[in-house]
């Protein structure tokens, strides 16, 4: 592995593609929780388990490295490019994988094209782990191609040019995202209130009577897991979902419920989340119960959508 690599953001992705590389020795890191007394000593320790070397700012993480990874939360993109594009190399590759609607990387690319990098959009079409250099990813741009050749020597093997106009990725993977994260959504929304009813058996067994593909037991126990797991960060990524169409022309209704449904069970914060669906069930309508009496919300888990609806429109603190 000849080339300098910076990754930007070291949370789950970009941990997860340090470990499983065999150039973590050539990477540079910069997350902005190092700047964070909070939160710093755990980063560093972070960096030094995956073997990265950590840069005290941006800049120092961006100097000379040819090929940049921004791997930050939804809601940090655009200012990540545009901060990266005071300090990147002339011709370096600026490779966007976040979850971010298209006219988001289109004014990322704005930034760091004038700045005289080369900018390419990659959507990550699938959990990083256990994927981790596997998963697929979708690239567009001019510079797409270079883009493929140096993440191939990184070591991921899995990715596809879908086009050569920037937005074009983000585009598939947030209009993906309906289907994807929006059924998880209405999985929590069937299976707390059929929990509530006392019919849970009967309404997964009456889905599975009607879909043998997997069994709605375990589609429903994997969905909650993924909600309470990453429902902030899903619904901060939904939010750009709802961009997307609205700037389609679309409509978004049925996605702002989305968003609304992962932020209020992510917002729960089950840290330890335990196993089997009925444990789920009964771990957010614990903690949705304990919330009602301290904030004296309606008191049922149904009410969960209508309890999450006044921050739907805020953006992730």
């Amino acid at each position: 592995m000849e080339q300098d690599v910076c990754l930007i953001g070291f949370g789950e992705a970009g941990a997860t593609f340090a470990r499983a590389g065999d150039w973590a020795a050539a990477a540079h890191i910069f997350d902005i929780k190092t700047d964070d007394p909070a939160t710093r000593d755990a980063m560093l320790a972070a960096y030094a388990d995956a073997g990265v070397t950590g840069a005290g700012a941006l800049e120092d993480a961006l100097r000379d490295a040819g090929l940049l990874l921004s791997l930050v939360t939804a809601d940090q993109a655009l200012a990540v490019a545009t901060a990266g594009a005071r300090a990147i190399a002339p011709g370096a590759l600026f490779c966007d994988f976040n979850s971010v609607a298209p006219q988001t990387k289109r004014a990322a690319a704005q930034a760091i094209e004038a700045a005289g990098g080369h900018y390419v959009d990659v959507a990550v079409m699938a959990p990083v782990d256990p994927a981790r250099l596997n998963v697929p990813l979708l690239l567009s741009g001019a510079h797409a191609e270079a883009a493929q050749a140096g993440l191939r020597a990184l070591g991921f093997t899995n990715s596809r040019i879908v086009g050569t106009d920037v937005g074009r990725a983000s585009s598939i993977k947030m209009i993906r995202s309906v289907m994807v994260k929006g059924l998880e959504a209405l999985t929590a929304e069937c299976v707390l209130a059929a929990a509530q009813a006392d019919v849970l058996d009967e309404v997964l067994a009456s889905l599975d009577a009607s879909e043998k593909a997997k069994p709605w037991d375990v589609r429903a126990d994997y969905n909650l897991d993924r909600m309470l797991v990453h429902g902030t960060r899903r619904a901060a990524e939904m939010e750009e979902v709802v961009r997307t169409l609205e700037d389609l022309g679309t409509g978004a209704a049925m996605t702002r419920g989305t968003v609304a449904r992962q932020r209020a069970i992510g917002a729960l914060g089950v840290k330890a989340v335990p196993e089997g669906l009925s444990a789920k069930i009964g771990a957010i309508n614990e903690r949705f119960f304990r919330r009602s009496r301290k904030e004296g919300i309606p008191s049922a888990a149904f009410a969960l959508a209508d309890q999450s609806g006044d921050g739907a429109s805020q953006s992730r603190g």
